[in-house]
């Protein structure tokens, strides 16, 4: 099985000066370089609204990190005639043997927040129960 990314890359835009302040901060080295820089940035602020996350993450009954369902589970769902709700904060991954069929029979709703990695006919088959 191949190994699952860890990270998404995200393109952001700044303004000329603010990209210059950054370059000057790297420059005299604070940070090893921009992208150094824009990580410290954004821990900084996840960790100055961790509680905001943390109440929110439990009021909304999300999975913290990484959620996998695999075809042995949504098969044993189907045979207890259950459904789950996909609700994660991080990475949500379905295995590649899923069929759409057996998606829509076990999965009720996706909600991400975060990536959803799924294979191409069960995430279009999922789509419009994906908020």
């Amino acid at each position: 099985m191949a190994e699952i990314e860890k990270s998404e890359k995200i393109t952001i835009n700044l303004g000329l000066v603010d990209l210059g302040q950054i370059d000057l901060l790297v420059d005299e080295g604070f940070y090893a370089n921009r992208t150094d820089f824009i990580r410290t940035a954004i821990r900084r602020q996840l960790d100055s609204r961790a509680s905001a996350v943390d109440d929110t993450v439990e009021r909304r009954a999300l999975t913290l990190g990484t959620r996998h369902v695999s075809r042995r589970e949504l098969e044993a769902l189907r045979g207890a005639g259950r459904q789950i709700e996909l609700r994660v904060l991080g990475l949500a991954t379905v295995a590649d043997d899923v069929s759409p069929e057996l998606a829509l029979a076990t999965i009720a709703s996706v909600e991400v927040l975060g990536a959803f990695r799924a294979p191409r006919a069960v995430k279009a088959a999922l789509a419009p129960r994906t908020t």
